[in-house]
């Protein structure tokens, strides 16, 4: 009875579990239904067999079963795959690639592309895997052949083939010309890809030449053409010589030999005795040196520089032992003016005597001069001697004391007297006492003499001495004009040295997100003076501004400048569009991603940037169908990167490079948008160049040709026995050299030490150590691949790690800034690339050129502003401005009252000035650059000469303003300044030297000469008289000629009237 009950309890649960399928069984891309299938319903077991679709095949059956309500497959590891086509052969001087698929299985496509030289025969160049396999035959490729070339009239070929017979890929033909003939054209020409010729067949022309362009160099007097066997002159520009000769003759062959300059250079000096500056190398035309000699040697008579020229140093820098000049002694005179034993050699002498007031340093009448090493010793063969015997308003010496040149004494005034500026020593010098021995009662200054305005004396004493000094201080909120808050004045001879001021200031204020403007950066600010401020990147002011300007008031700042964090709300959105993250306000700097519903496609750009003037880029929009683009456009002065192709899908990108020389402004990047390209950048001209490579330490550069213009490069090499660290060549950008590279020597060169790395499988010793150079790879846990690094001078290149590299975010694409040129672009930009913006005509940037994708976002934004024009421009001394414009027919020059950003002026000097560096000044921002200065021109050595006159010191050089005095001979003085000044490249007039000496002797009525007489007197001779009778002397009985004068009088007094003489004779 057990059995029978189980197989009921079997069939009822088999009743309650059972469960028919309401639908038909799945259709699949890949697998064909068989049969009908049009029940609503099937019972359980219902088995459905599919079949492969053709290009797909399986092993056995493939069959789903109606269970438990649900169709499910027997065998799920039974399904359809693609048929496998085998190898698609390969084809003769060709290759393939799959451009369709991964395998060679059914929907495979390979393309076949022939070698170079080679061509493709007939229109299919790809097989496509079928049902039934590769569908046509493996296609063909042939050699590329070119057309026959015929002889040029007047011309011969040469290595050529049968006259009618066709030229394969690579072969060249030559030609050569008969006599008197040369080629225009190519001398040889090759056949290239597609059947072509490399270049169009020469002509034979009659032989004539062209002016060649001649790098540092040009023809003189050059002509149109030159024919067979002319010949052409060329000169060097200034630091360049000819190559080989100054001459060309004009061949079949061009110019021979080839006219070329090459620069002038100059090897190291040799200076026996001597030492020089800078020490180089090598030194280029025009490249001076200085050089100083050991002592006893001196440079040679034209000074202590030379120059590289092209025959070399000039003047040749030597040190020899100099020999001693005939020597101008000042206020003395050789015994007798040897002039034919000088020069005199090391070791001559000669006797000399002094003039009066003067002694030579030994304080004896004669003394002798010797020739030294160094010169003539002594240096100063006459010092003056001064007497001190009378102090006016002072204490007297006990007796008369004499001092030489040089020599300092103290002295000691009357109470409230002093000597000339407060001291108490005067010196002996060339022209006497120092001051004079005259005691002067002494200066003071009160403080009630001045009033300080907002200000306050700090010390207590109420007068003070000459030359001393008392400090004043500002009241709080007042600065001097120095900005300083104290000051001080000291007391001169004429009083206060100045009148104090303290005037209302404004300290820097502090600032909230804002900074001061280029131009407002001052510590303190003048009453009623402006301040200009600018708000912070994402910063505004209350009033939706990015700048303001506050004003300094008697009670401080007029306003706070404030700014504070700008904010963009969240921009209208489509239907079918999703937005990533949402908010209700977004900061400066939030980007906003986008993406589309429902299948559809995105036009524009995929995110977007919150930045200080809204939303940039412009929102996208959904599309469904989109438009493909044609070629890209033309670029002025830039050209595609890639292969271009007829036709681009929508959301392509194509890149773009400027020719050399050129710059390019706006995104390099352009993408295809619904059947149209984004705005192109612009490639504008870089005129500024490099100056000199740099020098490398222990390298050499290779050949090169100045000027380096934008994107030239050149390349280092280094030294024996050292190696480069860095790149091997430079890049002039932007005026600018790229970094110089490293050149160690090799034997220094530092290893690199292998640290533990975490999470790394390598097994190494710790601390093992690699050299320069040297690759090593590691595995880290988890990771398939291996990684690497090179180590460079005892640094790993990249670092050695492990850890997990942080998810490069891209940039949206670049913003349209407020009044810069067209940037318009859906492109993405990755972390660490650079976009340069381009202002608007009239606009100049005032912030970074360049904006930087970094971390997501860009930053460094641009301030394109508008240009501001400036007034009247500086004017200078000595100088004037060039004239801006003319009126031909009336005559007239114009100066304009407003000038444009940008312009410049140049200045001309009156005759004897020269310009300094700069030649003009430029309008910049409403402001005036700094102008030039007209520099007085230096005088010619040497100066005139004059009768009776000898110049007291020479020079191989004066400047602008610099003096030299004249020395008249004995017996001769000047009438007037014995100087005379270099006044613009001229000498101003000299003076004469007239004979001092007096011939007409002095008559006196009531003194007589008691000296004896002469028929002249030289210049400081002495006369002595008495007095007549009935006088009495009350005072000096000399007279002094000076100057060819007679100076002085006999003081003498009358002591009775002419009546009381004729009384007194009559009694």
């Amino acid at each position: 009875m057990r059995f029978p009950a189980k197989i009921v309890w079997l069939t009822l649960w088999a009743a309650c579990v059972a469960e028919d399928c309401t639908e038909p069984p799945p259709r699949k891309q890949t697998e064909i239904l068989s049969g009908s299938w049009t029940a609503q319903t099937y019972q359980e077991g219902t088995q459905a067999t599919y079949k492969c679709h053709p290009g797909y095949r399986t092993l056995g059956s493939i069959v789903m079963v109606c269970r438990g309500g649900k169709w499910v497959s027997l065998h799920p590891s039974r399904i359809c795959q693609k048929k496998p086509c085998g190898h698609p052969g390969d084809t003769s001087f060709g290759s393939f690639h799959l451009a369709e698929g991964t395998k060679f299985e059914y929907g495979a496509k390979v393309v076949y592309t022939c070698d170079e030289g080679y061509q493709m025969l007939g229109e299919l160049n790809f097989r496509e895997c079928e049902t039934n396999g590769w569908s046509n035959s493996v296609p063909v490729c042939e050699v590329i052949k070119c057309s026959p070339v015929t002889e040029p009239e007047n011309g011969i070929l040469s290595g050529a083939q049968e006259p009618s017979q066709d030229y394969t890929f690579g072969q060249v033909v030559q030609f050569e010309c008969n006599s008197g003939y040369m080629l225009d054209g190519p001398k040889q020409i090759h056949c290239s890809t597609g059947g072509m010729w490399s270049e169009e067949k020469p002509k034979c022309v009659e032989i004539a030449c062209r002016p060649p362009d001649i790098s540092h160099g040009y023809p003189v007097s050059p002509k149109g053409i030159y024919k067979a066997k002319e010949r052409m002159q060329y000169k060097c520009a200034r630091g360049y010589e000819y190559s080989e000769r100054g001459d060309s003759v004009c061949t079949k062959f061009g110019w021979v030999p080839a006219p070329s300059c090459r620069e002038k250079t100059c090897d190291p000096p040799h200076i026996p005795n001597g030492f020089y500056t800078p020490e180089l190398t090598k030194y280029r035309a025009e490249d001076k040196i200085s050089y100083e000699c050991k002592t006893g040697f001196y440079p040679t008579i034209h000074g202590n520089t030379a120059t590289c020229t092209g025959n070399g140093w000039q003047p040749a820098p030597r040190c020899t032992l100099k020999p001693c000049d005939f020597p101008v002694i000042k206020h003395g005179s050789l015994d007798y003016p040897y002039r034919d034993y000088f020069p005199a050699m090391v070791g001559q002498q000669f006797y000399y005597y002094c003039d009066h007031y003067y002694v030579p340093p030994s304080g004896n009448y004669w003394a002798s001069l010797r020739c030294t090493r160094e010169g003539w010793s002594p240096k100063i063969p006459c010092l003056r001697q001064c007497t001190f015997n009378y102090l006016e308003n002072g204490h007297n010496p006990y007796r008369e004391e004499k001092h030489l040149q040089g020599k300092t004494v103290k002295v000691s005034c009357f109470k409230g007297f002093s000597l000339q500026n407060n001291q108490n020593t005067m010196t002996c010098t060339e022209n006497g006492w120092s001051p004079p021995p005259k005691c002067v009662r002494v200066k003071t200054c009160s403080k009630s003499d001045i009033n300080i305005e907002n200000g306050y004396f700090s010390e207590s004493e109420f007068t003070y001495p000459l030359n001393t000094q008392t400090q004043y201080k500002c009241k709080s909120g007042y600065v001097t004009e120095d900005g300083e808050t104290s000051g001080s004045l000291t007391c001169l001879q004429s009083g206060w040295s100045a009148q104090p001021v303290c005037i209302k200031s404004c300290d820097k204020p502090v600032f909230e997100n804002a900074r001061a403007k280029s131009g407002s950066e001052g510590a303190w600010f003048k009453l009623n003076e402006e301040l200009q401020y600018e708000c912070l990147q994402g910063f505004e002011s209350p009033g939706g501004n990015t700048t303001g300007t506050i004003v300094c008031r008697a009670d401080g700042w007029s306003d706070k400048p404030t700014c504070y964090e700008r904010e963009c709300s969240i921009p209208k959105i489509e239907t079918y569009l999703d937005v990533y993250p949402k908010d209700n306000k977004y900061k400066v700097g939030n980007v906003l991603k986008f993406s589309c519903r429902e299948r559809l496609i995105m036009v524009g750009a995929d995110s977007v940037q919150c930045y200080h003037f809204g939303w940039s880029p412009d929102i996208p929009t959904c599309k469904g169908p989109v438009k493909p683009c044609g070629p890209p456009p033309v670029l002025l002065n830039g050209e595609v990167k890639d292969t271009q192709k007829e036709e681009y899908r929508h959301s392509e990108v194509v890149e773009y490079v400027c020719s050399p020389r050129f710059l390019m402004k706006g995104s390099h990047k352009i993408q295809c948008v619904d059947g149209e390209w984004t705005a192109l950048p612009v490639c504008i001209e870089e005129t500024s160049t490099c100056g000199d490579i740099p020098n490398l330490d222990h390298g050499s550069v290779g050949p090169s040709d100045p000027p380096y213009h934008h994107g030239d490069s050149v390349e280092f090499s280094c030294r024996e026995a050292f190696t480069m660290i860095g790149p091997r060549s430079i890049t002039c950008i932007s005026g600018k050299w790229t970094q110089l590279p490293k050149c160690i020597a090799t034997d220094e060169l530092e290893r690199c030490k292998w640290l533990k790395i975490p999470g790394s499988e390598t097994k190494l010793h710790d601390n093992a150590e690699f050299d320069h150079n040297t690759n090593q790879s590691y595995k880290c846990r988890g990771k398939p691949e291996h990684k690497s690094s090179v180590c460079i001078n005892g640094r790993w290149d990249p670092e050695l790690t492990c850890e997990e590299e942080a998810q490069v975010q891209l940039c949206p694409p670049p913003p349209q800034f407020p009044n810069t040129r067209s940037m318009t672009t859906t492109v993405n930009y990755q972390n660490g690339e650079k976009v340069s913006v381009l202002c608007q005509e009239n606009y100049i940037n005032q912030d970074a050129e360049e904006i930087e994708c970094k971390d997501g976002r860009w930053w460094s934004i641009p301030h394109c502003v508008e240009k501001i024009s400036c007034s009247q421009p500086p004017n200078i001394d000595h100088g004037t401005i060039q004239s801006y414009s003319s009126i031909e027919e009336k005559g007239e020059i114009l100066e304009p009252r407003v000038y444009a950003h940008g312009t410049k002026l140049n200045y001309t000097c009156e005759d004897g000035f020269t310009l300094s560096e700069e030649d003009g000044t430029t309008c910049y921002m409403g402001k005036w650059s700094s102008p030039p200065r007209c520099v007085g021109l230096p005088c010619e050595p040497p100066p005139p000469s004059i009768p009776n006159g000898v110049l007291s010191h020479t020079s191989d050089s004066y400047q602008y303003g610099e003096e030299v005095t004249y020395d008249c001979v004995k017996g001769f003085g000047t009438d007037g300044p014995a100087s005379i000044r270099c006044l613009g490249g001229k000498w101003s007039n000299p003076p004469e030297c007239i004979d001092t000496s007096c011939v007409n002797l002095p008559h006196f009525e009531d003194a007589v000469l008691i000296s004896k007489r002469k028929k002249s007197y030289k210049s400081g001779e002495k006369l002595t008289f008495k007095c007549q009778l009935y006088y009495k002397l009350d005072g000096s009985n000399t007279v002094e000629c000076i100057n060819s004068k007679w100076i002085g009088r006999p003081a003498c007094r009358g002591t009775l009237t002419k009546f009381e003489n004729l009384f007194t004779s009559v009694s």
